[in-house]
């Protein structure tokens, strides 16, 4: 058998690599429909509406035979019976309502994962865009090093500057090159944990486009609307359903049916007497002993305890929404202080240093100390503006920006107040 070439093999394996670039508009789109753990996780609501077909339904007629030979003193008797058990309380409608309910809590519980899967989305996303601007900062501090190397070195040949400051300088440009690749190598980790976000492979191509948005704050939006609050308003009503269940099954199913018997007795060897009747029945249990007391409690607590988690639920997305914000005014103003005041002073630092050591008027040390001092504050506001933009992803997940409500038509559609669901 000839061996398969190795050029054919490298084109079959790039013909299976695939390339995507994204930008960050388009994260939560790519990972509503691309995310793996969210095409599993959405198999719990088909789980939800399978058990919920099955609920409220009678349970099935029992069909009875007896058959009882002749004796000297009974006839021959054959008895069909059919019994339908059917209960007297609102059973059957609970269970149907507690089930449609579970429904909307599985659809609730997807887009929660939704929100959350697309915050860590975005996240890693803005670190990208801001790890690219930190290393495109350091490739221009690496050529004003280089430059300033290469005067360093002329002036060191003509014996202007000491030999140790050219060395000093090709140092520092060399410690620029190494923040560079350690930039890439952070890059390269977080391209590898975002790619199976959006449904990727290790050896698929991703490409971020684009450049983080305008540092604008949100608008205020309410959070009542969040999926995971929503859960827990449709939480409470389960468990108010489960608890009326509970109750309606302290009287256990009436048992109704007709029979119908055909007797045969040998009167004599010679002759044969038929007879027959039909009836009815009923069984009423007497609910004296057990009133399902145990599960009443049970439930009971179990919609007192789902009141005061979603209390608890509400204090925490408050704060998260009033931290993320206060977070993003405190960066915002950050930027701007850096960018419009502390930065201009630098760059006219820097570069009067600069000048000055070409004149001889300064020694090589002032000049990195103030190159230095621009990069710091350069890194610094870049620092800031990916905290913002973090913190505006944070807030628009508190908020449930993407991971709009159910229709109107389900129970958890509407708001709930906190304080209406105190007693």
């Amino acid at each position: 058998m000839k061996p398969f070439p190795f050029f054919l093999l490298v084109l079959t394996c790039a013909s299976h690599a695939s390339a995507l670039s994204l930008s960050l508009g388009e994260v939560a789109s790519r990972v509503r429909i691309h995310h793996p753990a969210l095409k599993a996780a959405r198999l719990a609501i088909e789980e939800a509406r399978g058990r919920q077909l099955g609920s409220g339904r009678l349970s099935n007629p029992t069909f009875g035979y007896d058959f009882q030979n002749q004796s000297n003193v009974s006839p021959q008797t054959g008895v069909f019976s059919i019994d339908q058990s059917f209960p007297i309380t609102r059973r059957l409608s609970l269970e149907k309502k507690l089930t449609s309910q579970l429904v909307t809590s599985a659809e609730l519980e997807i887009r929660d994962v939704e929100r959350k899967l697309i915050s860590d989305a975005q996240q890693q996303v803005v670190q990208l865009l801001t790890l690219s601007k930190q290393r495109a900062l350091r490739q221009q501090q690496t050529e004003l090093a280089q430059k300033l190397s290469e005067f360093a070195s002329g002036r060191a040949k003509a014996g202007e500057v000491s030999p140790l400051d050219a060395k000093q300088v090709q140092l520092d440009a060399q410690r620029l090159r190494v923040e560079s690749r350690l930039l890439e190598a952070q890059s390269v980790s977080l391209l590898g944990q975002l790619k199976p976000m959006l449904g990727l492979r290790s050896e698929d191509t991703l490409n971020i486009s684009g450049d983080l948005p305008d540092m604008s704050l949100p608008a205020k939006s309410s959070w009542m609307m969040r999926p995971d609050y929503q859960l827990a308003q449709t939480k409470i009503a389960a468990a108010q359903t489960g608890k009326d269940l509970a109750k309606a099954k302290r009287m256990p199913d009436v048992t109704a049916g007709f029979f119908a018997s055909r007797e045969m007795q040998d009167v004599t060897t010679t002759q044969r007497e038929r007879t027959g009747f039909v009836g009815f029945r009923i069984s009423i249990p007497l609910p004296f002993w057990n009133r399902n007391q145990g599960e009443i409690a049970e439930k009971a607590a179990a919609a007192e305890r789902a009141r005061l988690e979603s209390e608890a639920l509400a204090v925490q997305i408050n704060g998260e929404a009033g931290t993320a914000r206060r977070e993003m005014e405190t960066n915002a103003s950050i930027v701007r202080e850096t960018r419009d005041t502390l930065l201009p002073l630098a760059v006219e630092q820097m570069t009067a240093m600069q000048k000055a050591y070409e004149s001889g008027q300064a020694d090589l040390l002032s000049v990195l100390r103030a190159r230095d001092q621009r990069l710091q504050l350069e890194a610094a506001s870049l620092d800031a503006l990916r905290d913002f933009h973090l913190a505006r992803i944070r807030y628009e997940a508190a908020t449930g920006k993407h991971a709009p409500a159910l229709p109107a038509a389900t129970p958890a559609s509407k708001p709930v107040n906190p304080s209406s669901t105190r007693r």
